[in-house]
C-alpha cells in the first residue's frame, strides 16, 4: 500500500520553506529556501532540494545539496551569508537555471544545472548588457525573491521585490526606500543579461491605495506561472500570512488582483480575522503546480515559536472556468487530495490547527512567544534523518486539531504523550463541541499511551484535542483503532 501524503509533506527533520514546486520527466521537485532547525535567522542552510513521483506523493526523494553559500562569487564567509527563496526554470538549452537572491547584497545570482537537482554551478549576477550588476546602479530597485519564467516563445522574464515598511535599510547598506513595488524585467536567451526593465507592475502599501489591490499589495514572495494563454502572479501581501495571485494576459503588465489563495493561519477563510486565527501565522512563501491533472498550492508554515524553522505544506485548490482560485483551508491531508483512513497512527506533527486557551498569534521577527502557548518542535539539533516531531506544552485549553479522516467502523482512540500534565484530552469533532472521546492523562517522564473509547460516526471529520488540566504535555502521537 502506498503511503497516505501529509502536511508538511517532508520528513519532520526537514525545514524547507518557500517552496516552488515544477515537474519535470514526471517528478514532482521542489525548490526552497533551508532553513536550519531553532534558527537564529531565515535560511542558514544551503540550498537542498526533494523529488517525488507524480504518481506518489506520499514518497518523497532527497536529492542532496544542489548549491552551497561558497559557490557564490561574492561570498565572502559562508558562515554568516544566507541564501534565500529560489526560484529555477528550464532554458531553450536545455539546462536548469537556479536564481536566487543573495543574502541582503541587493543582487540577483544565477547558477545552472544540467539535471534538475544535480549540483549546480555558479553561472553569474544579473547584469546590464554593459555589465553593471543589476542593484549596483543608483536608483535600482532592490532585488529579492525571485520568479522566473521562460515563455511559450522563448521570453525570459524575471520578477522580484521586497516591499516592508519602517525596515532598516540603513542597517543593510542601502538607501531607505528602493521600491514600489513588485517588478518584471525582460532578460536576454543568455537568462543572466538584461534586455528591459525593472518595471514596477504590483503596487507595494503606499502605491495600492484605490486601487483592486488595496488590502493585499504586494511585499514578497515573487512567483509566476503561465496557465492556458493566462500569467498568475503568486505573491506574499502586506499580511503576511497569506499568498494571493493577481492575474494578466500580459506578462509585463494591467495585472488585476484575484483573492488569497491560502493562509498559513486560515485568516480571511469565511471571514476569519487575526483575531481568531487557527494556527500561529508569520510569513508565508510557494506557489501552484498541476500535478496528475489536480492543481495544489505550495506554502509553509512555522515551528518552534519563531519564523526560523518553517516546513512547507500544500494544498489541492480549483482554478474555475472563470479562471479564480477560491481560498482553501490548511489541513492535514494535503498532497493526498482526500482525507486520511479513519484507522492507524499518525504523528501530532501533522496538526493544521495549532492555538493556546487565548488563541493564535504571530510569530514577529525575532519575538519568543508566551509560555502559554503550545508549538511544533524536536528533540535535538538540526540533521538531515532520524525524525522525531512533535506538539509540545499542550496546557489547559490548548487545541491541536486535524483534518480531515475518512472514519468507519472505529472502536477507541489512544495517545502518546509526556509531560507533568495531569488532566484529559477531549477529543471532538469541532473546536468546543462533537465530544467523541475523553482520554485521561497522567505524569509521564518518558512517553507513555493512553486510550479510550471513540464513539463517532461514519464519514468524513476533522479531529480537535483539547487539553483540560494542570500543567502540560507534549503530544507525539495518536492511533485509531
Amino acid at each position: 500500500m502506498r503511503k497516505q501524503a501529509l502536511n508538511p509533506y517532508l520528513p519532520s527533520f526537514e525545514y524547507v520553506p518557500d517552496g516552488e514546486p515544477y515537474v519535470f520527466d514526471n517528478r514532482v521537485y521542489v525548490y526552497g529556501s533551508h532553513d536550519k532547525f531553532n534558527g537564529t535567522a531565515y535560511c542558514q542552510n544551503n540550498y537542498v532540494c526533494w523529488s517525488a513521483d507524480i504518481k506518489d506523493l506520499g514518497e518523497w526523494r532527497y536529492e542532496g545539496v544542489i548549491y552551497s553559500k561558497e559557490q557564490d562569487a561574492m561570498c565572502d564567509d559562508p558562515n554568516d551569508r544566507l541564501l534565500f527563496a529560489p526560484d529555477v526554470q528550464k532554458g531553450q538549452d536545455g539546462r536548469y537555471y537556479l536564481y536566487y537572491a543573495f543574502d541582503f547584497l541587493g543582487v540577483m545570482a544565477v547558477a545552472v544545472c544540467d539535471t534538475p537537482a544535480g549540483k549546480y554551478e555558479f553561472y553569474g549576477h544579473v547584469h546590464y548588457a554593459d555589465g553593471t550588476l543589476l542593484g549596483s546602479k543608483e536608483g535600482d530597485p532592490f532585488q529579492f525573491d525571485p520568479g522566473i519564467l521562460v515563455d511559450d516563445d522563448g521570453s525570459v522574464y524575471l520578477y522580484s521585490g521586497f516591499c516592508p515598511e519602517n525596515f532598516p535599510w540603513d542597517r543593510f547598506g542601502f538607501p531607505e526606500r528602493l521600491v514600489e513595488g513588485g517588478m518584471v524585467i525582460a532578460l536576454e536567451k543568455d537568462m543572466v543579461t538584461i534586455k528591459e526593465g525593472p518595471k514596477v507592475i504590483f503596487p507595494d502599501k503606499t502605491h495600492g491605495r484605490g486601487t483592486d489591490f488595496e488590502g493585499h499589495e504586494f511585499f514578497e514572495a515573487a512567483s509566476i506561472r503561465k496557465i492556458d494563454d493566462t500569467y498568475y502572479f503568486i505573491y506574499s501581501s502586506v499580511n503576511g500570512h497569506e499568498l494571493c495571485y493577481a492575474t494578466s494576459k500580459n506578462p509585463i503588465g494591467d495585472f488585476k488582483y484575484g483573492g488569497t489563495i491560502v493562509s498559513n493561519a486560515d485568516i480571511f477563510l469565511n471571514g476569519r480575522t487575526d483575531e481568531d486565527a487557527l494556527n500561529y501565522s508569520a510569513n508565508n512563501h510557494g506557489s501552484v503546480i498541476e500535478i496528475n491533472g489536480q492543481w495544489y498550492v505550495f506554502y509553509h508554515r512555522q515551528t518552534n515559536k519563531h519564523q526560523f524553522s518553517r516546513q512547507g505544506c500544500a494544498e489541492p485548490i480549483t482554478i474555475e472556468k472563470d479562471g479564480s482560485i477560491n481560498q482553501v483551508e490548511m489541513t492535514s491531508s494535503g498532497l493526498n487530495n482526500g482525507p486520511l483512513h479513519g484507522h492507524g497512527e499518525y504523528e501530532a506533527r501533522i496538526a493544521c490547527n495549532l492555538m493556546s486557551k487565548q488563541g493564535a498569534k504571530r510569530y514577529e521577527f525575532g519575538d519568543v512567544i508566551e509560555e502559554y502557548h503550545p508549538y511544533f518542535t524536536q528533540d535535538g539539533e538540526d540533521r538531515e534523518g532520524n525524525p522525531n516531531q512533535y506538539i509540545a506544552n499542550m496546557n489547559d485549553g490548548a487545541i491541536a486539531g486535524f483534518k480531515y479522516f475518512n472514519f468507519n467502523q472505529v472502536q477507541d482512540i489512544s495517545v502518546t504523550v509526556r509531560g507533568a500534565g495531569n488532566g484529559v484530552l477531549i477529543v471532538s469533532t469541532g473546536i468546543g463541541d462533537g465530544i467523541v472521546s475523553k482520554i485521561n492523562l497522567t505524569e509521564t517522564v518518558d512517553w507513555a499511551t493512553f486510550t479510550a473509547l471513540l464513539k463517532i460516526d461514519e464519514g468524513i471529520k476533522p479531529l480537535y484535542f483539547t487539553y483540560k488540566g494542570e500543567g502540560a504535555v507534549d503530544f507525539l502521537s495518536f492511533s485509531i483503532n
